[in-house]
């Protein structure tokens, strides 16, 4: 099978030189701003997204899309073309798991998708409860090098709550169950049995704590009410957990363990629970990692959500050591400013979950608007590449 267009290839060549000044950066909208709306005299180097516009609502005459259609994982497939794999959501909050490829417009901008079909939808014992009956939703896609394979990483609602499963392509269409990921036990806490979600996959080995080489996973456990834990990680955080490859066949060997926090709420703005977006990209000598922050409160209540907002931050890992952080933006990088992100079924949330590099100095964001639609949004990579070196 031929491999999907690199984005390593396409970013060759970018011209960190044409970034914008600082000063500029800091005047976008987005950044930071004393009380009046005006830019403050802060100098941090920012990058933010432009909004483009929805690429995905739902289809009202579908009963798979009644509750909404949100937060697609985004991969090339081996002929080149982009691919969205969309939670489709029916009534009782139903959740599978479609394929769209998306169809640009003369100007090179995302505008619309072409329906493919469902390539996942709850059957497993895993992904079954007695409640809602069941979901897989929230996809995320690495293209694993090593083993030339699209790896899907999702969350499942089974009879224990939220979990961490995965599944295996070799083509984007076709998928097979891997099963829920497993995980060794962190100080005696058994992270197979408490909630979990938003893990994402990177797409090359890393260089485990211990020297070997592993395929790393970040994941947001919910340690709430474990003993031990509920003082020291009240508010949900990304974990970078390792599984050595050595001479394993394939993914459903995979056992992650030497568990890390990598990241924690700090900022008003993800103040309740922070969680991984889209799978990381390497950017030279850095990975890059959007993520989402939670702020607000959580209602009592049907309508829990009501009381939230949920924005995007940055990351840059080392590729080096991932656990290491090497810059973390203070402010969001993309907010929910639209109608279309401010409205809808969970109001005022961008949830950022899928990238793709569809030319040189440029990145793409795919997300969920307010748990209704999906949109799109663009950034430079120059700028990102500015600060990664600086």
């Amino acid at each position: 099978m031929a491999s999907p267009a690199s984005s390593t290839d396409l970013l060759r060549g970018i011209d960190v030189s044409c970034s914008p000044p600082a000063s500029d950066r800091e005047g976008r909208r987005g950044g930071p701003r004393n009380g009046d709306g005006r830019p403050n005299a802060s100098t941090e180097r920012l990058w933010t997204l432009e909004h483009l516009g929805i690429v995905m609502e739902s289809d009202l005459t579908n009963p798979f899309e009644a509750g909404g259609v949100l937060n697609p994982a985004a991969a090339r497939s081996p002929d080149g073309r982009l691919y969205l794999l969309p939670r489709l959501v029916a009534a009782g909050n139903y959740s599978r798991i479609g394929l769209a490829r998306v169809i640009t417009n003369r100007h090179h901008v995302p505008s619309r998708v072409e329906r493919m079909g469902v390539v996942l939808q709850p059957e497993a014992p895993y992904e079954l409860n007695g409640r809602s009956g069941g979901g897989v939703e929230d996809a995320r896609v690495t293209y694993f090098k090593p083993w030339k394979l699209y790896l899907m990483t999702y969350t499942t609602y089974g009879p224990h709550g939220p979990r961490v499963a995965a599944a295996s392509s070799i083509d984007l269409i076709h998928w097979r169950r891997i099963g829920l990921l497993r995980f060794a036990p962190h100080h005696g806490v058994d992270i197979e049995a408490v909630d979990n979600k938003d893990a994402v996959l990177f797409p090359e080995p890393v260089k485990a704590p211990d020297g070997r080489a592993a395929m790393a996973l970040i994941h947001r456990p919910i340690f709430d009410g474990v003993a031990g834990f509920l003082d020291q990680h009240h508010q949900p955080g990304m974990w970078l957990s390792y599984a050595p490859l050595g001479k394993l066949a394939g993914p459903k060997q995979l056992l992650f363990g030497q568990h890390h926090l990598l990241a924690s709420p700090e900022q008003g703005w993800e103040q309740l629970r922070i969680g991984a977006g889209a799978p990381p990209l390497r950017l030279g000598d850095t990975w890059l990692l959007l993520y989402h922050g939670v702020s607000g409160r959580i209602a009592e209540g049907i309508d829990q959500q009501q009381a939230v907002r949920y924005a995007a931050g940055m990351l840059l890992l080392d590729t080096r050591d991932p656990r290491k952080i090497v810059h973390r933006a203070r402010y969001p990088v993309l907010e929910p400013e639209l109608q279309t992100e401010r409205a809808g079924i969970v109001p005022n949330v961008v949830f950022p979950t899928g990238l793709d590099v569809p030319r040189a100095n440029v990145l793409d964001v795919y997300y969920g608007m307010a748990d209704s639609r999906i949109g799109v949004a663009r950034g430079r990579l120059a700028d990102l590449m500015a600060i990664s070196a600086g």
